[in-house]
């Protein structure tokens, strides 16, 4: 019932904005090729998936998401999990990583043209850039935040090495883990709208920066649309199911 109600709130909620937005329309608040009707944009919307563009530029920006989330979590997670065990190496490789993370993704699009050219690799790497250090910063704080308690009983009891990690390390901090790599996809997916409106190299960053230089506001409206509802979806698919899975298995719910 919860659920439903829910749903029900949420469609409410979007129908209202949408009836607002035709209100302003209508009334010729701005002018048309500023502000295009909700039903001009669902054609474009359209139009745009009856040709095959849209599909393929949802599909090329996804695979680059996929391979550059990957490459972060992997090296977030490791970078992190060496700063949580070598006070050293926090103090160190840790400020860096702090100075790395307040960089804004854009300012890494530069660096990717130069090193890859417009193609795939350069994507990926502002993609990994603009989210690796998000992951390392989390991990560490979900490694510091287990109970030391924990550690001490497992060594006592003969844990060490991969097996205290396997064990015990990731299954206390997966809770935080989880959340981190929450936090590390909102940073990856907006550092590869960045790279691709740069780079100009196909994706949805591409399809908006060129309804932009075209001066099709539906255009742009649909892109933005269609890039807030594939967050929405992943987000709702994925990482809000995992978060309940583990909240419930580790009873925080």
């Amino acid at each position: 019932m919860n659920k439903t109600s829910s749903i029900i709130k949420r469609v409410v909620f979007y129908a209202t904005i949408v009836g607002v937005w035709q209100a302003i329309y209508m009334a010729a608040v701005l002018p048309e090729m500023l502000l295009p009707s909700p039903l001009q944009v669902m054609e474009t919307l359209i139009s745009s998936a009856a040709t095959g563009e849209l599909p393929f530029s949802v599909g090329t920006s996804l695979l680059r998401l996929f391979v550059g989330f990957i490459i972060s979590i992997a090296i977030g997670v490791a970078m992190g999990l060496y700063m949580a065990k070598h006070k050293t190496v926090y103090e160190t490789l840790g400020s860096l990583v702090l100075g790395l993370q307040s960089i804004p993704s854009i300012a890494w699009v530069p660096i990717g043209l130069i090193w890859f050219g417009l193609n795939d690799a350069g994507v990926i790497f502002v993609v990994v850039t603009g989210s690796t250090f998000s992951m390392a910063m989390s991990t560490y704080s979900a490694i510091r935040n287990i109970p030391p308690i924990y550690l001490r009983a497992a060594r006592n009891m003969g844990a060490k090495g991969i097996s205290l990690l396997t064990s015990v390390v990731f299954p206390a901090a997966l809770p935080y883990l989880v959340a981190g790599m929450r936090h590390t996809w909102s940073f990856a997916w907006r550092a590869l709208m960045n790279a691709e409106m740069l780079f100009k190299f196909l994706g949805l960053g591409f399809m908006l920066i060129a309804a932009r230089e075209i001066n099709s506001m539906a255009h742009v409206i649909a892109v933005m649309i269609v890039i807030m509802a594939i967050g929405l979806v992943i987000d709702l698919l994925i990482f809000s199911k995992i978060e309940r899975t583990v909240e419930s298995r580790w009873g925080l719910r």
